[in-house]
């Protein structure tokens, strides 16, 4: 059996599995046990529906979504709402996760090299990880930077399954939570949180924009779907890998979990000292995934719907995502509490996610797509993942403003 192209996907991928994920995860078996993988399956159906749609843009236009966004928008009032909106979402958003990326990478990697490198509260981690992330990005090639993202995103996987496969899950109990949907009392806000850290709508711009760059003519959208279902799925296996390793080992037990570092235990009786080492693995490559892919993200969204040069090499793209980098980096090292910056991002992300998702929407339906616009199969899905995005996205801001 030919396996499929790896390509654009893998970014996806590497992008919302990020510390928040393994987080969160950890979180919803231990608390919830297997309850909650329906969730994760939802999401993921949800994520393929709309990345085909930003990948078939890509593809066909040879543009974008945020150039998509620009060239789309002929209303003056409606492109300076839509551009504002964008740019100042993706700033705050991106700029607020890649922080929590970065402090995640750091948390892996003194997992790893234990904290000898912390000196007066502040540790030199965050610092080497924005120079490895500095590194990949500096290059300028969009090859490079995927073969990076690819070894990361394999170890990432090894990790997590691993922990999956040891921990010995109960069959029966995993298929009822994955092919069920019950939401146990007081698990509503996890669900939200499920969904939300893997629906990311700056991988919409993302993959639209980094797919011209490997294919150009909508004869190869075969192979660009190849990759986004190998990929995609394989995300949201590693999702799925955390919550049931986390169900099996701590719920129903009085052992508390705080953080996906917490998982080490349940690998101790295979692994014995070296089990902290598998998760601090599986750790640092989610945050220095992500935080590779986000400042790109944003690069791409913002060149895009700025009308500014998207080529890697350009002054104007390594700017941007220099400055996405810069704030993670700055943040991090200075050691602030994670709080605030969850409330900005949730700010950002329940303003952005229903406005690009409809935006993609509109967009996919133009004849500038000629016989390459969505069916009416298409549409349908589309507005069922919008009218659920519109739902996370008012719980997320009535969240951020503490009326919930």
């Amino acid at each position: 059996m030919k396996l499929p192209q790896v390509g654009p996907a893998v970014l996806v991928t590497a992008a919302f599995i990020g510390p928040g994920t393994v987080i969160t995860a950890s979180l919803a078996g231990a608390n919830y046990g297997f309850s909650l993988l329906w969730a994760l399956l939802f999401s993921v159906i949800a994520t393929l529906i709309l990345q085909e749609m930003a990948c078939r843009l890509g593809i066909v236009t040879k543009k974008g979504l945020g150039e998509n966004i620009r060239s789309t928008c002929t209303n003056p009032l409606l492109k300076f709402i839509a551009i504002g909106l964008t740019v100042s979402a993706i700033v705050i958003g991106n700029g607020a996760y890649q922080s929590g990326n970065i402090l995640g990478a750091s948390l892996g990697l003194s997992g790893i090299f234990s904290d000898a490198f912390i000196y007066s509260e502040i540790s030199i981690w965050p610092l080497l990880i924005g120079v490895l992330a500095f590194t990949i990005l500096i290059k300028g090639s969009y090859q490079f930077i995927e073969s990076a993202l690819m070894v990361l995103v394999g170890l990432m996987s090894f990790a997590f399954i691993a922990t999956f496969i040891i921990s010995k899950p109960d069959i029966g109990m995993f298929f009822s939570g994955l092919l069920i949907p019950s939401i146990p009392t007081g698990a509503t806000l996890t669900v939200i949180a499920l969904i939300g850290t893997t629906v990311v709508p700056y991988n919409l711009f993302l993959h639209s924009s980094s797919v011209s760059q490997k294919w150009h003519s909508p004869e190869q959208l075969g192979e660009a779907r190849k990759d986004l279902y190998f990929a995609i799925p394989l995300g949201g296996l590693i999702s799925i890998a955390i919550v049931s390793t986390a169900a099996s080992a701590f719920f129903g037990s009085n052992i508390s979990i705080n953080n996906a570092a917490d998982l080490a235990p349940a690998l101790a009786p295979i692994f014995g000292d070296y089990s902290s080492l598998f998760i601090a693995i599986g750790l640092f490559s989610a945050g220095i995934s992500s935080a590779i892919t986000a400042p790109l993200a944003a690069a791409f969204a913002l060149s895009g719907i700025l009308n500014l040069n998207k080529d890697l090499k350009s002054n104007a793209f390594k700017g941007i995502w220099l400055s996405i980098l810069l704030i993670g980096v700055i943040v991090s090292c200075l050691g602030y509490k994670p709080v605030s910056i969850i409330w900005f991002a949730q700010v950002a992300n329940g303003i952005l996610l229903p406005l690009v998702a409809l935006f993609l929407l509109w967009i996919m339906n133009t004849e500038t797509l000629g016989i390459y616009k969505n069916s009416k199969i298409q549409n349908l899905l589309g507005v069922g993942v919008v009218l659920v995005t519109l739902l996370l996205s008012g719980r997320s801001l009535m969240s951020a403003f503490g009326m919930l």
